[in-house]
C-alpha cells in the first residue's frame, strides 16, 4: 500500500483585514495524499482553494496567519519550522507552487535564467553560473522546451509557453510534492492540452511524487486527477474517486456544481443546466452548522445543528445530516420535477 507523502491535520488559517478582522478561509481542514497520486481541489471562486494551497506551504506572511493543525510532508512536520528554514529547505525541494496567472510570475526585466540562478541560490546552493544553466538547460529539453528559452524575456514568449517554463522552473529541484493552482486558466484549448501533458509527465519521469491540482473545473479534474475534493467556504465538504465526484456527487454543494456545468462526458449529457441560489456566507463571521444550508434546497434544519464527515465506503466522504440513500431520492425527485 502506498504511504502518505503529504498530511493535512486540523488546518486553520486566517487572513486579518486593514480593520483587524478575521476572515477564516481555511477551517479546520484534514486530508492526506498519497505517493504517485493526484488530487484535485474544486469549489466556486473564494470557497479557499488557493488559500489552502498557500497554507499547505507552510510559509506564511501577512495578511494570511496561520493558527493551528500540522502538515507533514514525507515524514517532515513543518509548521514548527522558522520560516527561514521553510524558504530555503522546505520550498522548491520538498513542496513547490504553480501560482494563478503564472504567467505573470515571471520577472520581464531578467532573462529566464537569470530568474532561475535568482531561484536556486535562494536554497544556498553551492553551484556556479554554468552549474545553472546546464541544470536548466537539462530539464528544460526533457520537458520540450528550447534551449533558446533560457535567453529570452518573458516578454518574447507566448502564454502557453510562459506557463510551461514557470512548471519547468517550479519543478527544476524535484519537488516531492507538486501544487498546480488553476495551471489552465486563460490558456486555449490546445496550450491546456500542452500543460496537462507536461503535468503527467512530470509525474512519470519522477520529477513530482505526487501533485494537488486546483481548479473550479471538475470536468478538467476527471481526466487530470485521481481523487477530488469539493471545497466550500474554508471546509471540505466532499471526497471521493474524480468518476464517483463527477458521475456521483452526494453533497447538495458537489450536486450543485456538478448541475452548473456542462460536462461533455458519457452519462451525463442531456443535463439541464442549474444556477446555485444565493451566495456563500460571510467568512467573517462564527459559522455554525452547514455552511451551505441558506442556498440548499433539499434540507432547511440544519443551521446550527453539529456536522460531521460521513463515510460513503473506502476513500469516500460527505459532510451532510441527511444519509446517501435519502440524498438520492432527493435528487431523483427534483430531476424528475425539471
Amino acid at each position: 500500500m502506498a504511504q502518505n507523502i503529504l498530511e493535512v491535520k486540523n488546518l486553520t488559517t486566517f487572513y486579518k483585514t486593514r480593520m483587524n478582522e478575521r476572515v477564516c478561509s481555511v477551517d479546520n481542514v484534514s486530508f492526506s495524499l498519497e505517493e504517485g497520486k493526484s488530487l484535485g481541489i474544486a469549489g466556486e471562486s473564494g470557497c479557499g482553494k488557493s488559500t489552502l494551497a498557500m497554507s499547505v506551504m507552510g510559509y506564511y506572511f501577512p495578511p494570511l496567519y496561520y493558527e493551528s493543525g500540522s502538515i507533514t510532508i514525507d515524514g517532515k512536520e513543518i509548521t514548527s519550522l522558522d520560516p527561514d528554514v521553510i524558504r530555503q529547505t522546505v520550498l522548491g525541494t520538498d513542496i513547490a507552487y504553480i501560482p494563478q496567472a503564472a504567467m505573470n510570475a515571471l520577472n520581464p526585466t531578467r532573462k529566464i535564467i537569470r530568474f532561475i540562478e535568482d531561484v536556486l541560490w535562494a536554497h544556498k546552493l553551492d553551484l556556479t553560473k554554468k552549474d545553472v544553466y546546464d541544470m536548466a538547460r537539462e530539464r528544460f529539453e526533457l520537458l520540450n522546451l528550447p534551449e533558446k528559452v533560457l535567453n529570452q524575456y518573458a516578454v518574447e514568449l507566448s502564454g502557453g509557453m510562459k506557463q510551461r517554463t514557470v512548471i519547468a522552473i517550479s519543478t527544476i529541484l524535484k519537488p516531492k510534492v507538486l501544487i498546480a493552482d488553476e495551471p489552465s486558466s486563460a490558456l486555449d484549448v490546445s496550450s491546456q492540452k500542452i500543460v496537462i501533458k507536461l503535468l503527467h509527465d512530470l509525474m512519470e519521469k519522477g520529477f513530482v511524487r505526487a501533485m494537488l491540482f486546483i481548479t473550479h473545473e471538475l470536468p478538467l479534474l476527471f481526466n487530470v486527477t485521481d481523487d477530488i475534493m469539493v471545497m466550500y467556504a474554508g471546509e471540505i465538504v466532499e471526497r471521493g474517486t474524480a468518476k464517483e465526484l463527477v458521475f456521483d456527487p452526494i453533497m447538495p454543494y458537489s450536486k450543485g456544481l456538478m448541475n452548473s456545468i456542462i460536462v461533455p462526458e458519457e452519462g451525463t449529457r442531456g443535463h439541464v443546466l442549474q444556477a446555485i441560489p444565493g451566495a456563500p456566507p460571510n467568512l467573517k463571521l462564527k459559522l455554525e452548522g452547514c455552511r451551505f444550508q441558506e442556498r440548499c434546497k433539499y434540507f432547511e434544519h440544519c443551521k446550527t445543528l453539529p456536522l460531521e464527515d460521513k463515510s460513503a465506503g473506502p476513500g469516500r466522504t460527505y459532510r451532510c445530516r441527511l444519509s446517501q440513500e435519502k440524498l438520492q431520492e432527493l435528487y431523483k425527485n427534483s430531476e424528475a420535477a425539471v
